[in-house]
Formats: structure tokens, C-alpha cells, sequence
């Protein structure tokens, strides 16, 4: 089995990932204060739907709160990626248009059919073209300083959509659910950092099993999309394959494909994320799926949520799961930084139109 050597780290991760890694409880502390002290236009709590439109790791921070606050929320919370502006915007629609680098094709496209309605709008970037259109507009805009490639700015896409529908009143007072998870970041990046030895550090554990192996990620419930987050972590951190799916619907589907081709049960590792906070119907499905895992002789590993409150539970598995990722690029003796492969793609579509 392949381990890692610390002493290649600084070579394998010449734009230092692990250290944004390291600063995700410090994201996350100021994101939320960052969108505390933001100021929302007082009409925009009429509305009765909420509208996130973004793409890869400025989207995702969209539908982790959705997932997040489905038990309580008072309006759907949708997430869109794409060129078109859904045609169920109207006055009502809060339309949050989320992009690291403020300028993602699509983000563009569809923030620019909006500003043809009378949604009210509320951008989140670093800046860019969509933070001009927004400025000429007279548009809040939230914008935050953070160097480091989009996916590794989850806490700025996540955090104050949050915070904001929390000023909206859809959901109630996350402040101690906020502080609670703050805390419990903090312990976890800890115990699973890089000076943590593999035998007590069991994200380092986790990557090395996953080595050489294909990657399936089970979530459900406030998981679904931690899952999600997972699956896009491995990608891009990882450079390799991986998938995702969400319980109760993989039952109803899934289950039935573990049989063949039958060569390929010894090379996939499923991942259950799991948190004591999800119902005993969805928990017990965990339990059945794994003796037919079993029976199908795919191997299949747990991951646990921390602490008291969903929101812990969730960013405690987002954390891990980053690790995860990184150590897995560092097996793979990969730069974990770059995503040459969409980089490709994006001039080849710029060349071709």
C-alpha cells in the first residue's frame, strides 16, 4: 500500500493547498462575520423563493445550505447552474448569483437575464465582470479577498447565504450552531492534519485505502450534498474518478447494479457519510445496503459527523473529506492546485465561438 512522505509535500504542493485546508475554520469565522456586518436592502424580504445561480465550487456552497435548512425553511432555496435564467423568476425571486473569480461563463450569462426582471438580486465574488455589472446596476455585491482556487473558498459561497437567509428570516438564529461548528473545525483539522501520523490520523487512513480504488460517495438527508462535495473534491484535488449517490433513491436503483461487470467489485470502495442526526428509516437502509455491498463484494467504509448540531455534522464531513482528497493527490504524486483539463476546456470553447 502507498504512503505519504511529508518531506514531499512542499514539492507535490507547490501553491500550498494544504494550507488552505488548514484555513478552513478561519474561512469560516470570516465568512459569517463578513456577512453579519453586511447591510441587506430592506425590500428584499419580500420574496418567496431564493435562487443561487453559480457553477463547481461556488455553487456547491448553495446546496449545502440548501440540504441544510430543508427541515425549516419557510421558501424553496434552488439551486441553478447554466445559461438560462429559469423562467420562474419574478419580483419575488431573490437571485444570488455566486462566482469566485467573477467571471464563469454561465454565471455571467444567466446574472445578465436577470437583471432584464424584477427579482431582487445580491452577488457574491472577489470581483471580476460580474461585480462591474452589479456596480452599474446598483446591485449589493459581497465582496471578499481570498487567493486560492474556487473550490478552496467554500466557506464565502456557503456561510453568508446562510447568514443572509438567517437576516430574512427564513430560517432562525445560526449563531451558536456557528460557534459550535467554528470549534469543532478546529479539534478535526488537528487530529487529521499532516504532522498526524497514518496510524492516528484516519482521513490518511482513508486516502490510502481509496488509492487505486474507485471512489463512490453515499450521503443523505443534510449529507446529500457533503456527498456531493466529495465526489468534486476527489475530481479535482485527486485528479481521479468518482461518483455519488443519495439515500433513499440509490435503493430504488443503485442496489440493483452491484453485480456486474463483477471485475469491477474489487476495485470500488463506497464511502458512507453518516451522522446520528438522520432519521432510523434512512439509518437502517445504511445498514441493509451494506450486506448487499457485502453479498456484491464491494468494499465499503464509514465517516462520521461531528458534534451536536446539523451544521457541525456537515462542515465536520466537508473538512474531512478535503483531507481525504488532498492526501489522496499526494498518493497519486499529483499537484493538488491545478485543473488543467478545465482550463483546456474553457479556451477550446473560447476558441470555437
Amino acid at each position: 500500500m502507498a504512503k505519504i512522505d511529508n518531506s514531499e509535500l512542499k514539492q507535490l504542493d507547490p501553491e500550498d493547498m494544504l494550507a488552505r485546508i488548514h484555513e478552513v475554520p478561519w474561512q469560516c469565522q470570516q465568512a459569517w462575520q463578513m456577512a453579519k456586518d453586511f447591510t441587506l436592502p430592506k425590500e428584499y424580504s419580500d420574496i418567496n423563493k431564493v435562487l443561487v445561480i453559480g457553477m463547481g465550487g461556488s455553487a456547491i456552497g448553495g446546496d449545502l445550505v440548501s440540504s441544510l435548512v430543508a427541515p425549516e425553511a419557510k421558501l424553496p432555496i434552488i439551486v441553478y447552474r447554466g445559461y438560462d435564467l429559469p423562467a420562474f423568476v419574478d419580483d419575488k425571486t431573490l437571485v444570488i448569483a455566486s462566482s469566485y473569480s467573477g467571471n464563469t461563463e454561465e454565471t455571467l450569462s444567466t446574472f445578465n437575464q436577470a437583471l432584464e426582471t424584477g427579482a431582487k438580486k445580491l452577488v457574491i465574488t472577489t470581483g471580476g465582470k460580474l461585480k462591474s455589472m452589479a456596480d452599474e446596476k446598483g446591485i449589493a455585491v459581497l465582496t471578499f479577498t481570498y487567493r486560492s482556487q474556487p473550490r478552496a473558498a467554500l466557506a464565502f459561497s456557503f456561510l453568508p447565504v446562510l447568514c443572509f437567509l438567517q437576516k430574512l428570516r427564513v430560517v432562525g438564529d445560526k449563531s451558536a450552531e456557528v460557534d459550535e461548528a467554528l470549534e469543532i473545525l478546529q479539534k478535526l483539522s488537528v487530529r487529521i492534519d499532516e504532522n498526524q501520523p497514518a496510524s492516528k490520523n484516519p482521513a490518511r487512513q482513508l486516502a490510502e485505502k481509496l488509492h487505486g480504488h474507485l471512489p463512490v460517495i453515499y450521503g443523505a438527508g443534510l449529507l446529500s450534498e457533503v456527498a456531493h462535495r466529495w465526489k468534486t473534491q476527489i475530481n479535482e484535488n485527486s485528479k481521479a474518478w468518482a461518483f455519488h449517490e443519495v439515500f433513499p433513491e440509490l435503493n430504488h436503483n443503485a442496489v440493483v447494479g452491484y453485480q456486474f461487470p463483477p471485475e469491477l467489485a474489487e476495485k470500488i470502495l463506497v464511502v458512507l457519510l453518516r451522522s446520528s442526526l438522520l432519521a432510523r428509516p434512512i439509518q437502517l437502509r445504511y445498514e441493509v445496503t451494506c450486506q448487499l455491498l457485502e453479498r456484491a463484494g464491494v468494499g465499503y467504509e464509514f465517516v462520521d459527523g461531528e458534534g451536536r448540531a446539523p451544521l457541525s455534522q456537515m462542515l465536520s464531513l466537508v473538512l474531512f473529506g478535503d483531507y481525504v482528497s488532498y492526501y489522496l493527490a499526494i498518493l497519486h504524486r499529483i499537484d493538488p492546485s491545478p485543473v488543467e483539463a478545465i482550463n483546456y476546456l474553457k479556451e477550446q470553447i473560447s476558441r470555437l465561438s
